[in-house]
C-alpha cells in the first residue's frame, strides 16, 4: 500500500506544479498590474471631507471588527485605487452616507462575504479551479491527450489482440520469403535448441519490396505462428514536437518488450525514422537523428537470446542509415517482390474466400491477366468486383464484374454517356486496332487481351495487352517489338487517315523512355556495353528525380541519333507489318466500331473465321482457338494436355 501511495503522489506532483503555475500567472494578470494605495483611517476621512472621494466599496468584516473601504479619489488614474482599514462603528458610516448624500459619489455596500461559505467559493475560488481546468485541458491536448498527458514520453506501440491472429494460411504468394523467417518462429517457440548450440538468432529482419506486397501481412503471421506478443507501431510515431520524446518512447518501447519476453516488435515504414542521419537540405533533423541514435543503442543494448525480434518493413531500403543495416541490428533482409502468375493465383484464391463468384468464373486465366499486381492490388480488383455486382443487384460475381473492375482500377470508369462523332470513334478504332495487328503478328509482342474504343479517364479507348509469358530478364528483340506495338497506333493512323493526331501522345512517352534505357543504361546500341546513365536516389526527397550521367556532350549527341535509330526502325517495322495486314486491320476497326469492346477470345476468332461468333458458338468447343480450348483443359484438370492437338483436345473434353 506504501508503494501504491508514493506512486499517486508522484502522479499528482505535476499536477500541482500546474496549479501554482496557473495560480502565478492569475496573479501577475489581476493582480500585479493595478496600484492600490493603502490609506490611514485619518487621510481616508480628510478625503471624504474635502470631497475628493469619487467612489467608495464598503465591505464589513464582522469577526475582525472593521469595515474594509476601496475606490478611488481625484487625480487617480485608471489602474488606480486605495484601501483602508476603519472601526466597524455606526458613526464611522454615518459620516460616509452623510458625504455621499451632499457629495452623491458611488457608493456601494455589500454584505459581509464570511457569512456565507457559497458565495465565499464561488466569488474566491471557482474562477481559479475553471482557469486550471482550461489551462489543463488545453495541455493535454498539445501533449497527446490519453489518460495522462504526461505520458507522452510512453511508447506508441500497440499489442496486437488474438482476435486479429494472422497465420500462415492468410499469406499467399511469398513461399521463399515464408521459409526465410521460419527459423524466427522456432526460436521464439523454443530458443533453448539454439542456445545449445550457441547459435545468434538474427535480432531484426527488414522486409523491403514494392507497396502492397505483403510486408506487415508476413511480420502478423510470424508472431501469430509463433503464438508471442505482437506489437506493432509506424515509424512516424516516435517522431514528435519536442526534441528527445522519439528517444524516450524507444526506450519505453523495449522495456515493454522486456517484461513480455520472448516477443515480435513490428516497426512499418521505417525510413520514416531511419533515414541516414545529416542529409537533406540544411543538415539533419535533430528528432529523427535522436530517435534513431536511440533505436540504434537499444538494438545493441539486449542479448542475442532475450527473446525480443524486432521486424521492419519499408519500400525504400535505399535512404536507410548504414548503422541500422549492420550485421547485430538488422542481420538478415528480405525481398518482398511482386507475386508471379502462381503466387496471383494463391492470392487470388484467399481473397475470394469470403466472396461469391459465379461458376463461369475463372480464378487462372484472371492470374494470368494480372501482371504486376500486388496483393493489394487484387485484393481491391476483388473488392471493386463485389461492389458492382452489388450495384447490379446479381446474386454471384461473374467474369464481367472483374473485368470492369479490372478496367476501372487500370483506368478509371467508363465514360459511355459521352457522345463523340463518328470521325473520333473510327479514328479511335483504328489506333486501337493497329495496336492489336502488331500484337497479334508479332513473336514477342505482349498478347491482346481486350480492346476498347470506350473512353476511360484521359484516354479515348485502350489495348491490353500483357506479356506472352513473364520473364525477370527482356531480350533486345523483346524491347523493340514492345517499341513496335506502341508505334502501332500511330502508323494506323498516317496509312489509313494520311493524318497523325495527338493520341499517340502516352505510346511516344513509353516508346522513348525504352529506347533511352536501351541506349544508356542496357547497353544495347552501336555505343557499346556501356551504363551512361544511371538513376539516383535522393535521401532528403525520397524520389528519383536526378540521373547521374558519365558522358560529354559529343557522345549525349550520339545517344540521341541511337536513339533515332531504334525509333524509326521499329517505326519502319510497324509500318510493314500494317501494309501487309490491311484487311486484318479493317476488320478489327470495323468490328470494333459495331461492338466497341473485344475480348481476347473473339479477337482469335475473328482472326481465325473472319467474323464474329454468335452466342452458341462462344460456349461450342468446336469454335473455339487452341488456346482458349488448352486453358478449359487446364481447369477441368486433364493430364498432357499441353501436347494435344486440337482434335485430341475437343476428344478429351466431350469425355
Amino acid at each position: 500500500m506504501n508503494v501504491n501511495r508514493k506512486v499517486v503522489k508522484k502522479g499528482l506532483l505535476p499536477y500541482v506544479f500546474l496549479l501554482l503555475v496557473m495560480l502565478g500567472v492569475i496573479y501577475f494578470v489581476t493582480i500585479a498590474n493595478q496600484k492600490v494605495n493603502v490609506l490611514t483611517y485619518d487621510e481616508f476621512m480628510t478625503s471624504l471631507e474635502d470631497k475628493k472621494v469619487n467612489n467608495i466599496e464598503v465591505t464589513p468584516r464582522d469577526r475582525a471588527k472593521v469595515y474594509e473601504i476601496t475606490g478611488t479619489l481625484d487625480g487617480y488614474s485608471e489602474n488606480e485605487s486605495f484601501f483602508v482599514r476603519v472601526p466597524l462603528s455606526d458613526q464611522v458610516m454615518k459620516k460616509i452616507v452623510e458625504a455621499n448624500e451632499k457629495d452623491n459619489f458611488e457608493f456601494v455596500s455589500n454584505a459581509d462575504p464570511e457569512s456565507s461559505t457559497i458565495l465565499l467559493v464561488l466569488v474566491n475560488v471557482l474562477p481559479i479551479a475553471v482557469l486550471a481546468f482550461i489551462a489543463f485541458w488545453f495541455l493535454s491536448k498539445q501533449m497527446g491527450g490519453g489518460k495522462n498527458s504526461f505520458d507522452f514520453g510512453k511508447s506508441k506501440a500497440k499489442l496486437s489482440s488474438d482476435k486479429n491472429k494472422v497465420t500462415f494460411k492468410d499469406v499467399a504468394g511469398l513461399n521463399e520469403e515464408k521459409e526465410e523467417v521460419k527459423e524466427l518462429i522456432d526460436f521464439l517457440k523454443n530458443p533453448k535448441k539454439f542456445q545449445k548450440l550457441g547459435a545468434r538468432i538474427p535480432k531484426g529482419v527488414l522486409l523491403y519490396g514494392p507497396p502492397g506486397t505483403g510486408k506487415t501481412l508476413l511480420a502478423r503471421a510470424v508472431a501469430g505462428e509463433a503464438n508471442v506478443p505482437f506489437y506493432y507501431i509506424s515509424g512516424s510515431d516516435f517522431v514528435e514536437l519536442f526534441v528527445g520524446v522519439g528517444a524516450s518512447r524507444v526506450r519505453d518501447m523495449f522495456q515493454q518488450a522486456k517484461r513480455t519476453a520472448p516477443c515480435l516488435i513490428f516497426i512499418d515504414e521505417i525510413d520514416a525514422v531511419g533515414r541516414q542521419r545529416g542529409t537533406g537540405i540544411g543538415g539533419g533533423h535533430d528528432e529523427r537523428e535522436q530517435t534513431l541514435n536511440q533505436l540504434l543503442t537499444e538494438m545493441d543494448g539486449f542479448g542475442a537470446n532475450e527473446g525480443i525480434i524486432i521486424i521492419a518493413a519499408t519500400n525504400r531500403p535505399d535512404v536507410l542509415d548504414p548503422a541500422l543495416l549492420r550485421p547485430g541490428r538488422f542481420d538478415r533482409q528480405v525481398t518482398v517482390n511482386l507475386p508471379d502468375v502462381k503466387g496471383r493465383e494463391e492470392i487470388l484464391k484467399v481473397h475470394a474466400r469470403n466472396k461469391v463468384l459465379a461458376d463461369g468464373v475463372n480464378i487462372s486465366a484472371l492470374a494470368k491477366r494480372t501482371p504486376g499486381y500486388s496483393g493489394a492490388d487484387l485484393e481491391n480488383l476483388l473488392n471493386e468486383a463485389a461492389l458492382l455486382a452489388v450495384r447490379r443487384n446479381k446474386d454471384a460475381i461473374t467474369m464481367s464484374e472483374i473485368d470492369e473492375a479490372s478496367d476501372r482500377v487500370l483506368m478509371g470508369p467508363a465514360k459511355s454517356s459521352v457522345k463523340r462523332s463518328e470521325s473520333d470513334r473510327k479514328l479511335v478504332a483504328y489506333h486501337e486496332s493497329g495496336h492489336a495487328v502488331v500484337g497479334i503478328k508479332l513473336q514477342g509482342a505482349s498478347d491482346v487481351q481486350k480492346v476498347t474504343i470506350i473512353p476511360r479517364g484521359s484516354a479515348g479507348g485502350y489495348n491490353m495487352m500483357i506479356p506472352s509469358e513473364e520473364k525477370i530478364c527482356k531480350t533486345k528483340t523483346d524491347l523493340l517489338e514492345e517499341i513496335t506495338g506502341l508505334l502501332a497506333g500511330r502508323v494506323s493512323e498516317e496509312i489509313v487517315f494520311g493524318e497523325i493526331t495527338t493520341g499517340a501522345e502516352n505510346d511516344f512517352e513509353k516508346a522513348t523512355k525504352i529506347a533511352r534505357s536501351m541506349v544508356t543504361e542496357y547497353g544495347m546500341s552501336d555505343l557499346g556495353p556501356m551504363q551512361l546513365e544511371q538513376r539516383e536516389g535522393s535521401s532528403f526527397l525520397g524520389r528519383d528525380y536526378n540521373k547521374i550521367r558519365n558522358f560529354s556532350n559529343e557522345v549525349a549527341h550520339e545517344i540521341d541519333q541511337e536513339m533515332r535509330k531504334i525509333i524509326d526502325k521499329c517505326y519502319d517495322e510497324a509500318t510493314k507489318i500494317i501494309n501487309e495486314n490491311r484487311d486484318l486491320l479493317d476488320l478489327l476497326a470495323n468490328t470494333l466500331l459495331e461492338y466497341e469492346t473485344l475480348t481476347k477470345e473473339q479477337i482469335d476468332y475473328l482472326v481465325e473465321h473472319g467474323e464474329m461468333p454468335s452466342e452458341d458458338e462462344e460456349t461450342s468447343y468446336e469454335k473455339m482457338s487452341l488456346t482458349k480450348l488448352k486453358e478449359i483443359a487446364k481447369e477441368k484438370g486433364i493430364k498432357g494436355y499441353t501436347k494435344m492437338n486440337k482434335a485430341e483436345l475437343l476428344k478429351e473434353l466431350e469425355k
